[in-house]
């Protein structure tokens, strides 16, 4: 599908199981190593349990008590090496709106957008 050469294991954090499913696949077919959940909860056990994830993909509204913002800052303090992406089809949000460093992508998105945002931020 692309030259890219990935070396990045990806967490998918997506509470829609059709999108969960499906930038997940097409990553996957980008040569990405691929983890995913449908909250933030099973984000944390996957980040737990897979010392590889070296970035975040995360939606923002998702069900539960930590939101993909939540879950974003989380992530930064518990696991500072991780790059995160977040994305939304309701919120439109500014690098000045995300309250750690990391990227917005607005929904809808293509799969060639967030392998290439990924490809940008880890670059070293």
């Amino acid at each position: 599908m692309t030259n890219l050469r990935p070396t990045s294991a990806i967490l998918v954090v997506e509470d829609d199981p059709l999108i969960r499913l499906s930038i997940t696949v097409d990553l996957a077919d980008l040569g990405y190593e691929v983890y995913e959940a449908a909250d933030a909860q099973e984000a944390i056990d996957q980040l737990t349990q897979h010392a590889n994830i070296s970035v975040l993909f995360t939606d923002i509204d998702m069900p539960g008590d930590i939101d993909g913002l939540r879950l974003a800052a989380l992530v930064r303090d518990r696991w500072p090496p991780i790059k995160i992406i977040v994305t939304s089809g309701k919120h439109q949000l500014t690098c000045a709106d995300i309250p750690f460093t990391g990227v917005f992508i607005p929904k809808p998105y293509t799969p060639m957008v967030v392998a290439s945002v990924i490809t940008d931020i880890m670059r070293p």
